[in-house]
């Protein structure tokens, strides 16, 4: 595109709340932009420059893009497809009885693009702002649109999916002043048609697969919830134990190393050690202790065990007797096994009929001592026959080897260990997968 080009005009299918408030935005960067939706009210009101929804900013931004003629509405698909070069489907995306997701109206809106465009000549963009689960758009909406468009996915036919992240009450502000911009696409035309919408935007920009897309909106806003609730119980708890939960909420929140962070927030193996497990036993036991009830964080232990037995079915399921395990202490780089998840998963595959060899460099049973050693004796009290100080021989026996260290001596054993072991990395170690053929590398969450 020239510098003296038109920017992308821009249908948008759906004018509720993040409809209307992208629409408005888009016309105020010079969009030229066809608003559609089945709602005469709201059709209605935008063709008088009045916001349908009510949001800070909105009204003005609804004002001067109708007075401009940039911002235009319509009940026709046909004529708003072939009106613009990229379509926003903005339609929503409700609940079902059952907790499902309503896929009814991204259908609908779907086959009356795909319809359009079957009469157009040139190509087009769709792109999917609307909430919806992975694998929505590969595996329902793409096959309907080119099923009624005619077209295959490619040269003349774009989609993405581009998540919001507006906020009721700073939606306007939120667009401007973006936290991510997020486009899953299929081809890089059309991921870089979708990425100049937003060119001179704050933030991180991810080109990510349309799965990777679909899900961010859910991870945020699933995470958004779990805070509130964690709050809330935190709340009850000081409230009980007569403290003031904001003050101790704003020690917290001060801590943006650890806390406030991207800390503990990527998929790995259980967590244990002297700390987490003790501290979330302590504090449930507390609230019991006053009657308050804490569903989320007594359940953090439950969780946390559901996870090491998904690492153990994992294991079990592969069939293999033999399994070698780099990585016994509960953090790689100590040599801390208090109430270590590799020790619990090394006992229960023992208990299973496994034939377990480990290694761990930091951990020799000459130098345990203490709490260390009183785990080791209660837990694995045959340690000694299961611990070598040679990866080669941990390598060479698994069948199966489980790695949670990533020092480059362990590393390289694992890369060369036979043809058609099977490595499963607890740590995303993007390395031990290259070279593997298909199921050899296995990722416990990736």
């Amino acid at each position: 595109m020239g510098s003296d080009a038109l920017p992308p005009a821009i249908s948008v299918f759906g004018l509720g709340y993040v409809g209307s408030i992208s629409a408005a935005c888009f016309a105020s960067r010079g969009h030229r932009v066809v608003g559609v939706d089945v709602d005469p009210r709201k059709l209605d009101l935008l063709r008088r420059g009045t916001a349908p929804v009510i949001e800070a900013g909105l009204g003005e931004l609804v004002r001067d893009a109708v007075g401009s003629g940039l911002l235009s509405v319509t009940d026709s698909a046909t004529v708003a497809v072939r009106d613009s070069d990229v379509s926003l489907v903005c339609v929503p995306t409700p609940s079902l009885t059952g907790g499902g997701l309503s896929t009814a109206y991204l259908e609908a809106v779907t086959a009356q693009i795909g319809s359009a465009l079957a009469t157009k000549a040139g190509p087009h963009t769709v792109v999917y702002r609307s909430t919806m689960l992975p694998g929505t758009c590969e595996g329902m909406l793409i096959p309907l649109l080119e099923e009624r468009s005619g077209r295959r996915v490619g040269a003349d036919l774009g989609v993405c999916v581009n998540p919001e992240f507006l906020r009721e009450g700073t939606s306007v502000r939120d667009f401007f002043e973006p936290p991510k911009t997020v486009i899953g696409h299929t081809e890089d035309r059309s991921a870089a048609l979708v990425a100049g919408l937003y060119d001179g935007l704050p933030g991180p920009r991810f080109l990510v697969p349309l799965g990777v897309a679909e899900m961010a909106k859910y991870v945020d806003n699933v995470f958004h919830a779990l805070k509130v609730d964690f709050a809330n119980e935190i709340g009850a708890i000081c409230a009980a134990l007569g403290l003031d939960s904001h003050d101790v909420m704003d020690v917290f929140l001060s801590d943006t190393k650890l806390n406030l962070s991207a800390a503990y927030l990527r998929p790995g193996f259980a967590f244990g050690g002297s700390c987490l497990p003790k501290d979330v036993r302590a504090l449930t036991h507390a609230a019991r202790k006053h009657d308050v009830e804490v569903p989320v964080i007594a359940n953090i232990l439950t969780s946390n065990e559901a996870h090491l037995h998904r690492a153990l079915d994992t294991i079990l399921a592969l069939g293999k007797r033999k399994v070698g395990m780099f990585g016994l202490s509960f953090k790689s780089g100590t040599d801390d096994l208090r109430e270590s998840p590799m020790v619990e998963l090394a006992e229960r595959l023992v208990g299973k009929g496994c034939d377990v060899v480990i290694h761990d460099e930091n951990v020799a049973l000459s130098r345990l001592t203490g709490s260390n050693k009183a785990h080791i004796d209660e837990r694995l009290p045959h340690l000694a026959q299961l611990l070598t100080e040679d990866r080669e021989t941990v390598a060479n026996h698994g069948e199966v080897l489980v790695v949670a260290a990533r020092d480059e001596a362990t590393l390289s054993a694992v890369e060369n260990a036979p043809a058609g072991t099977v490595v499963l990395d607890l740590l995303h170690v993007p390395r031990l997968r290259e070279g593997r053929r298909g199921g050899e590398y296995l990722g416990l969450g990736w």
